[in-house]
C-alpha cells in the first residue's frame, strides 16, 4: 500500500527558502552552462556553424553512404534489428505477420536512382507514420559485379537509416530473398 503525502506546511516551505537564501543559493537565470573560461573569438566558427545549419536543413543531402558495401549472395536472407527491439516484434516481422502498408520496387534502376528512390520512399513512409513497408530489391547480379548490387546496397543503406528498427527478407509470396520487410519507427516513438 502506498501512503499519500500531505502537502508541506507553509512554515516549512518558508524555512526551506530562507535556508537556501542564507546559503547563497541563487535561482538559475540562464539555461546555458558556464564552462568557467571565456569563449574564443574564432572568425571561422560562425561560418562553420552557418554551413552546418544549412546542411542540416537541406533535404537534398543523402543520409546513406555510397561507399563500398559487403556483397551478399542472391539467395542469402537479409536480417537486421536494433538490439532493443522486442523479440516478439522481430519474430512477427520475420513471419510476415506485420502488414506492410506501402511498397517500392527498385528493379531496373541504377544504383544512384535506387538510392534516391529509397531515401524518398523512407522519408514519405516515416512522415506518413507507416509501421511496415516492403522494398523489392531483386537478386540480379550487376553488369560489372559478381553479386547483387542493389540488394547489397539496400542491406547497407537500411542499417544506416535512423527510422529503421528492423528489416528481414520477405516471405516467398512477397518476393522472398529478393525483397525485405522494413519495420519503421513512427515519429515520436522510442522503439
Amino acid at each position: 500500500m502506498s501512503r499519500r503525502r500531505r502537502p508541506p506546511d507553509e512554515d516549512d516551505v518558508s524555512a526551506f527558502r530562507q535556508a537556501l537564501h542564507e546559503a547563497g543559493v541563487r535561482r538559475i537565470v540562464s539555461e546555458r552552462a558556464d564552462p568557467g573560461r571565456p569563449r574564443r573569438k574564432d572568425p571561422s566558427a560562425a561560418e562553420r556553424r552557418a554551413a552546418a545549419v544549412a546542411a542540416g536543413n537541406s533535404d537534398t543531402t543523402s543520409r546513406t553512404s555510397d561507399g563500398r558495401v559487403e556483397p551478399v549472395r542472391p539467395s542469402e536472407p537479409l536480417d537486421f534489428a536494433l538490439p532493443d527491439l522486442p523479440h516478439r516484434t522481430r519474430t512477427q516481422l520475420k513471419r510476415g505477420r506485420i502488414a506492410w502498408e506501402a511498397g517500392l520496387d527498385l528493379h531496373g534502376l541504377t544504383l544512384d536512382e535506387a538510392r534516391s528512390e529509397l531515401e524518398g520512399f523512407l522519408r514519405d513512409a516515416t512522415a506518413g507514420r507507416m509501421r511496415c513497408v516492403l522494398i523489392v530489391h531483386g537478386k540480379a547480379w550487376g553488369s560489372t559485379a559478381n553479386y547483387p548490387v542493389i540488394k547489397s546496397h539496400v542491406n547497407a543503406w537500411l542499417r544506416e537509416w535512423p527510422a529503421v528498427l528492423a528489416f528481414c527478407s520477405a516471405l516467398d509470396a512477397d518476393g522472398g530473398t529478393g525483397a525485405v520487410y522494413v519495420l519503421l519507427r513512427r515519429r515520436g516513438q522510442d522503439a
